[in-house]
């Protein structure tokens, strides 16, 4: 049973955890995709994991992020080993501590998951098998401390160049980046600004991380400014879209998962083409 970190590949894809049923798992994986991220703070029974998994023969299964507030270390150790004995090599468990205007006993968010990554060490989750949600520099020497790496969401290429000096050589670094496959910005930038607006620009952790980029509080106001936007929501045709996520791959990630929006809709063809030009 192995439990060094499974290689991701250089791209996955992001979705919400109800949002993945198994014959969409199945293009993904025959698109080329190395890993599928599964988001929206998944239970710890981690069933949807192990589900997707079941349905597919070798794409790695993240959880981007299981949230500590609502996950008990101790149940996500046993869902971890039942998943790793059932499909050896193939599931790495993303956790991070969400934000603070989600949950009333949010406190010292540094603290807990420190305490956290202590009750999956007693659980026997290897450090080779788990990765941070991280933005800030603290969390990101955290991840390269005591994780495989960090998964950093809602970021930039400049933030991934400075989490990659602070995580070093050979940590894993698989920042997320929204897209839409739309070649008018304008309906484009109609398509990713809610989804960024609400709720993103309106938690501190993330537009803390935002200031520190450079951006304004006049760029974060009001929906964001297009500029920001355009930073966090790639568009244009599968061309362009693949073209801003190597930049993540440039400024020093090992992986760079997408995000297609809008969330609701059928990714396929956004998945298919952003694949063959991407890996081509």
């Amino acid at each position: 049973m192995t439990t060094d970190t499974p290689d991701l590949g250089t791209l996955g894809i992001w979705r919400h955890h109800s949002g993945i049923a198994p014959e969409l798992a199945r293009l993904i994986e025959s698109a080329g995709y190395g890993t599928i991220w599964l988001g929206g703070s998944p239970p710890a029974d981690l069933t949807t994991s192990e589900e997707i998994l079941d349905a597919t023969e070798s794409v790695v299964v993240a959880t981007g992020i299981v949230n500590i507030w609502s996950a008990a270390a101790p149940e996500i150790a046993e869902s971890y080993h039942r998943i790793e004995k059932k499909h050896p090599g193939r599931f790495v468990l993303g956790i991070g501590a969400g934000h603070p205007e989600a949950v009333q006993e949010y406190q010292k968010p540094y603290d807990a998951l420190v305490a956290y990554l202590d009750a999956l060490d007693e659980g026997g989750v290897p450090v080779g098998r788990r990765v941070l949600a991280a933005l800030g520099p603290r969390v990101l020497k955290l991840s390269a401390d005591r994780t495989a790496g960090a998964h950093p969401y809602l970021t930039t290429p400049e933030h991934t160049a400075e989490a990659r000096e602070i995580l070093g050589p050979g940590k894993v670094l698989a920042p997320e980046h929204k897209v839409v496959l739309e070649a008018d910005p304008q309906k484009a930038r109609e398509i990713g600004r809610p989804p960024v607006n609400n709720p993103y620009l309106h938690l501190r952790n993330y537009t803390n991380n935002l200031k520190r980029l450079g951006y304004s509080d006049e760029e974060i106001g009001d929906g964001g400014s297009d500029r920001l936007i355009d930073a966090l929501v790639a568009h244009g045709d599968a061309a362009a879209i693949a073209a801003r996520l190597r930049q993540h791959i440039d400024a020093g990630a090992s992986h760079v998962t997408l995000h297609s929006l809008p969330d609701d809709a059928d990714p396929s063809v956004t998945y298919r083409e952003v694949a063959a030009a991407f890996l081509n």
